[in-house]
């Protein structure tokens, strides 16, 4: 049979459901030996500043059992030069969708600005929930009102599609999807990394420089499952979902949980191709299980009735 993989992201187009994650995939270009961009649906970009970011020193990068820990802190050349020389490296026909941080509320809307009406962005990823940056970051995503206030000014600045990337950090992950579908986000995107920290015993010290990090890969995919699942059921915008996502079987997960389309991130570190494979998994799954559009998927969890 003949699977429809489309499916529409808060007024972004995709080929098929499945994106890269910000900070996991660099601008694109450096992924280029392992994967054709336009065998998936779209590609995030790292988060971007006003100005050239420079990360914590290293260590910033541990191993962990099932996963990794970082704090990059947002390393990146800022919105400028990204606009100038990478957005043009990029292929036509895949859309991107550009992530933003910073400190400030003002200063998110004015990266979102020069965003707006560059070549090939179809979208804004408000990144309010990074967990190892000193200030901004996870700040605005555990403090419903001041998220409310970044949305909106966000959302005042362009005319895109506007994703929000919420952090897992936070005791009702509803109520800050709700809060920013309130302010005209068009899209949840969720989850970020969750705030860890490890240790090496031997020398009595944390394993990274900043102490503090984000935890990603698969140990926390049941945590972001539960996410998507309860935010789903909170909004009526399309989820995003992501968190663990090492194969087609896991983005299969997270779209009967209730997400729309999945971003792969931590997984590209070992496999730099997995994003099309699990592409190339959906559809073979739908084909399997007799479903004719992937959109079927997303929300067709099959649950109690007296959990629904």
């Amino acid at each position: 049979m003949s699977v429809d993989a489309r499916v529409n992201l808060g007024g972004i187009a995709l080929r098929n459901p499945v994106l890269t994650a910000s900070g996991t995939f660099g601008y694109g270009t450096e992924f280029a030996p392992f994967l054709d961009l336009t065998r998936i649906g779209g590609f995030v970009a790292k988060s971007l500043t006003l100005e050239p970011r420079r990360g914590n020193p290293p260590p910033r990068i541990a191993e962990a059992p099932s996963g990794m820990l970082n704090a990059i802190s947002l390393e990146n050349v800022g919105v400028d030069a990204f606009v100038r020389e990478k957005l043009p490296a990029l292929p036509d026909g895949v859309p991107v969708i550009a992530s933003l941080f910073e400190t400030e509320i003002e200063r998110y809307a004015e990266v979102a600005k020069r965003l707006t009406g560059a070549p090939r962005v179809a979208g804004l990823e408000v990144n309010a929930s990074c967990p190892h940056v000193k200030s901004g970051g996870i700040e605005f995503g555990q403090r419903p009102a001041l998220l409310a206030q970044l949305v909106s000014a966000v959302r005042r600045a362009t005319d895109l599609p506007l994703l929000v990337k919420l952090s897992p950090n936070v005791t009702d992950i509803g109520e800050m999807a709700r809060v920013c579908e309130g302010e005209g986000a068009n899209v949840i995107s969720l989850i970020n990394s969750v705030q860890a920290l490890e240790v090496d015993a031997e020398t009595r010290r944390p394993v990274l420089s900043n102490v503090l990090g984000g935890l990603s890969g698969p140990a926390i995919r049941p945590i972001a499952l539960r996410m998507v699942w309860q935010a789903s059921r909170a909004v009526r915008i399309p989820i995003c979902g992501m968190g663990g996502i090492t194969s087609a079987a896991d983005a299969v997960k997270f779209l009967l949980c209730g997400a729309t389309a999945v971003q792969v991130g931590t997984q590209n570190y070992l496999e730099p191709g997995i994003a099309g494979e699990v592409a190339d998994g959906l559809v073979a799954y739908a084909e399997r299980h007799g479903v004719a559009r992937l959109a079927d998927l997303t929300g067709a969890l099959e649950v109690p009735a007296s959990r629904r």
